[in-house]
């Protein structure tokens, strides 16, 4: 077969979509846990993708939706697999579109609480798949971040130290639950609604829940999402 044949559209064979999904979760900078998350398959399962194990219609179209693509059943059809080129220029695509961020271990309640209070909107979120009791802490971690930077203005010093220990407290249950926290800060520059205003500059932070042991040195967001005030 030659190279112009071999590159012809057709459904992809269980080792072309295991290469197929490795490389678009590299470009996004996903883990697999990540990647089960937002696909709502299992890690197991994403493993068995990128193994090159077979996979029935329904896992391949989840990939699909994962993946941003418009035809949910895309990779059960005839799909021509990418170029060298077409690889870059998704990539480009992605980069234009996201902006990667160092990804900082979060392990200090008091670091958090002054991370309150340095920034004005808040973009946290789960990046994997977690047990009921770890998205319970989670939750009770984000509330009660976001309720001390809505007054943080208002503490006493002292009653500071109270923040830092609760909020060291969630911490420290998450890691005992197999969750570590990562984390990464940026000016992002907000443009209100029915405003004719010039977009303002806020700080914004970034927290993302990773399996503790399997924290990557760095995140991809997009430059444009919804973000919490």
């Amino acid at each position: 077969m030659t190279s112009a044949q071999s590159n012809q559209p057709r459904v992809l064979n269980p080792e072309e979509l295991a290469a197929f999904v490795k490389i678009m979760r590299n470009i996004r900078k996903w883990s697999q846990e990540q990647l089960s998350e937002i696909s709502g398959l299992s890690v197991r399962t994403i493993q068995r993708v990128e193994k090159g194990q077979p996979s029935d219609l329904d896992t391949r179209r989840s990939l699909a939706r994962a993946l941003d693509f418009e035809d949910i059943d895309a990779l059960n059809k005839p799909y021509h697999f990418p170029t060298e080129d077409e690889i870059k220029a998704e990539k480009e695509k992605f980069d234009r579109e996201n902006i990667t961020l160092k990804a900082l271990l979060l392990t200090s309640g008091k670091l958090l609480a002054q991370l309150a209070e340095t920034t004005s909107l808040d973009l946290i979120t789960q990046g994997f798949e977690m047990t009921r009791e770890a998205e319970e802490t989670f939750a009770n971690l984000t509330d009660h971040f976001r309720e001390y930077r809505d007054c943080a203005d208002l503490y006493q010093e002292r009653d500071k130290l109270d923040i830092h220990d609760g909020l060291q407290s969630d911490i420290d249950r998450l890691k005992e639950l197999g969750v570590s926290l990562c984390y990464a800060s940026r000016k992002v520059a907000v443009k209100f609604r029915d405003t004719t205003a010039e977009p303002t500059e806020m700080r914004t932070l970034y927290m993302v829940a990773f399996p503790l042991g399997e924290e990557p040195a760095e995140f991809a967001t997009p430059r444009e999402m919804p973000i919490h005030f």
